[in-house]
């Protein structure tokens, strides 16, 4: 008898990932098509972020660099934790 996918694998929720991310790396998608990376260093329930180390990009065109940004969590289309090596 084999277990139910359920059993098989706890539920991953994204608030929840997000915050066990803290101080990694991510990309951050906006609704205006303006992505943002850099170093998460905060996230509340409403996935409001704060990113260190920031840069602006326009698709692969680097826009600005930023020491600190806030994001609203209402524009963000998606966040892509980057692979840490």
């Amino acid at each position: 008898m084999s277990a139910s996918p359920s059993q098989q694998q706890p539920t991953k929720r994204p608030l929840n990932v997000l915050q066990r991310s803290l101080n990694r790396k991510v990309a951050v998608r906006l609704k205006s098509e303006i992505e943002y990376r850099g170093r998460m260093t905060n996230v509340d329930s409403y996935m409001n972020l704060i990113l260190n180390d920031a840069e602006e990009f326009d698709g692969n065109d680097l826009m600005a660099n930023y020491g600190k940004v806030v994001i609203r969590g209402n524009n963000v289309l998606f966040i892509k934790l980057e692979k840490e090596f």
